[in-house]
């Protein structure tokens, strides 16, 4: 059985993993993106989006393994898309247009049921109503060998380091303070959870930070 793991999860300074007012026309929130400024130009992000180029040294060390070594994906609601309550009918397919950049089975945390979508290049979005640890037992159950990652929203990796699920996580801390959002580490007290620092790598644009569960 693989790990879970958290990777390439960008986060301000004062904290938060996304900012206020998140919307289809700002899906990170207010001035969100300025977070992945260390990813946007790396080949790995530059791959994903079918471009060529991008630069490579730490940033694209930590972007490859973002993406890496992974069987299966978890991913709340906000990270599949903007509607809220029920799915008035099935024509939003996610953020990413008809090849999402995941190639593998990726369950979707919802409280409202709907048919699988199978996308192209691999993926296949289910949706789960039952919670987090049964999107997890799916998702270990699909991935095999291979790791799973919980690819956000802050919510849904709140939930998963609560519960002491999460095996692996890299934080790319940027130097970006947004003063508000959705804070990812308020009220949890990591180190009482068994999470200990195990890497810290800066780049010009970000420093790296691994925590892994003991």
């Amino acid at each position: 059985m693989g790990r879970v793991r958290v990777a390439g999860f960008s986060l301000s300074l004062d904290g938060f993993g996304a900012g206020p007012e998140q919307s289809l026309e700002n899906p990170l929130g207010q001035r969100g993106p300025e977070m992945f400024t260390w990813f946007f130009g790396t080949k790995t992000f530059r791959a994903m989006t079918g471009r060529d180029g991008g630069s490579d040294g730490v940033d694209e060390a930590f972007a490859h393994r973002s993406m890496d070594g992974f069987g299966a994906f978890i991913l709340g609601r906000n990270m599949f898309g903007p509607i809220r309550g029920d799915w008035p009918d099935d024509a939003w397919k996610g953020w990413w247009g008809d090849n999402p950049p995941y190639h593998a089975p990726t369950f979707i945390l919802t409280h409202h049921p709907r048919a699988p979508i199978v996308m192209e290049g691999g993926t296949t979005f289910h949706f789960v109503t039952e919670g987090i640890e049964v999107a997890l037992e799916r998702a270990r159950a699909a991935a095999g060998s291979a790791d799973v990652k919980i690819g956000g929203g802050v919510a849904t990796v709140r939930q998963y380091l609560q519960a002491g699920l999460v095996d692996e996580m890299h934080v790319a801390l940027s130097p970006v303070l947004l003063g508000r959002g959705e804070a990812l580490f308020a009220g949890l007290d990591l180190s009482a959870l068994g999470y200990r620092v195990t890497e810290s790598t800066p780049s010009e644009l970000a420093t790296h930070l691994v925590i892994k569960r003991e």
